[in-house]
């Protein structure tokens, strides 16, 4: 036993033993062909607008006092911790999931509403750590359903047993993730439909996603870009509510860009789609065997 489980409790230690075997790399490539390209990057904004649309969760962003995460403060750092969270949970052995839970539990022990707060959050909310859990989940599929030919349905249910952990490997006990994949979809529409934006968060993500945290310069190049990428990704209730227009012409020019960028990372070897990934965990391990800081 090592010094990091010793420092487990029962409580944290419970949701191991539903976890399935990880895969490696190679083997995600070949059951699931994509799934761990650097491609998926491209989906990355609209997943985090997807997670902030539930209010709560969208208040726990807006209103960190970890400066040293803020999104818009060192968005490279905060990019780096998500990217790794997704690597350690499709990748990481038993031991690496519950170091990492550690880590985040960590930095979430600060995460709760205050007095002044509009809705009342915290970080440690089952619920709240599930619809985070379940836009993960459907950011992996929805980038290999737009980017890959060969993606079915088949494919799907198979990779939601494989994507639990994105849930469990924080406080989402196994019965609250949802049984499979049509189970799923259910629990995520009906919540989807439910949920609405109002000013202060929707300023925050436009914010974030037009870049205007950034040199003015960055701003005016690549917000226009990383807006139009995103927006084509979100479904259209979410445009709606983040006020982002949408016309068939824009339509056009999405899935030209789904073609041109599929095309060109289906040319490309393995170990170099998938380099963010194995760059992220390789990171991840370095810091653990180092005793870095992980978050």
């Amino acid at each position: 036993m090592t010094k990091y489980e010793n420092k487990m409790t029962y409580a944290q230690q419970s949701i191991e033993m539903d976890w399935p075997a990880p895969l490696t790399p190679k083997e995600w490539d070949e059951r699931f062909p994509g799934i761990l390209d650097n491609i998926g990057i491209f989906g990355g904004p609209a997943n985090v607008i997807m997670q902030l649309i539930n209010l709560p969760v969208g208040y726990g962003v807006v209103e960190s006092p970890l400066e040293s995460s803020s999104v818009l403060k060192h968005p490279i750092k905060r990019a780096r911790t998500t990217a790794t969270y997704l690597a350690v949970a499709m990748l990481g052995n038993t031991e690496e999931k519950l170091i990492y839970r550690q880590a985040v539990n960590k930095s979430h022990a600060h995460i709760r509403s205050t007095e002044k707060s509009p809705v009342k959050y915290n970080a440690f909310t089952p619920e709240l750590q599930l619809w985070v859990a379940a836009c993960l989940y459907w950011g992996f599929a929805n980038v290999n359903t737009r980017f890959s030919k060969s993606w079915t349905s088949a494919h799907t249910a198979d990779l939601y047993h494989f994507a639990a952990p994105l849930g469990t490997t924080l406080q989402v006990r196994t019965d609250m993730w949802p049984a499979d994949a049509q189970a799923f979809q259910e629990y995520f529409d009906s919540n989807l439909e439910k949920f609405t934006l109002d000013e202060p968060v929707r300023n925050f993500l436009r914010n974030l996603i037009e870049l205007k945290h950034r040199p003015p310069v960055v701003s005016a190049l690549l917000g226009p870009v990383v807006r139009f990428i995103t927006t084509g990704f979100l479904p259209p209730r979410v445009r709606e509510e983040m006020h982002y227009s949408w016309t068939e012409k824009d339509q056009r020019k999405f899935d030209r860009f789904l073609r041109i960028a599929g095309t060109i990372n289906r040319l490309l070897p393995r170990p170099v789609r998938q380099a963010g990934t194995l760059l992220v965990m390789a990171d991840f391990r370095r810091r653990v065997r180092k005793g870095l800081p992980l978050t």
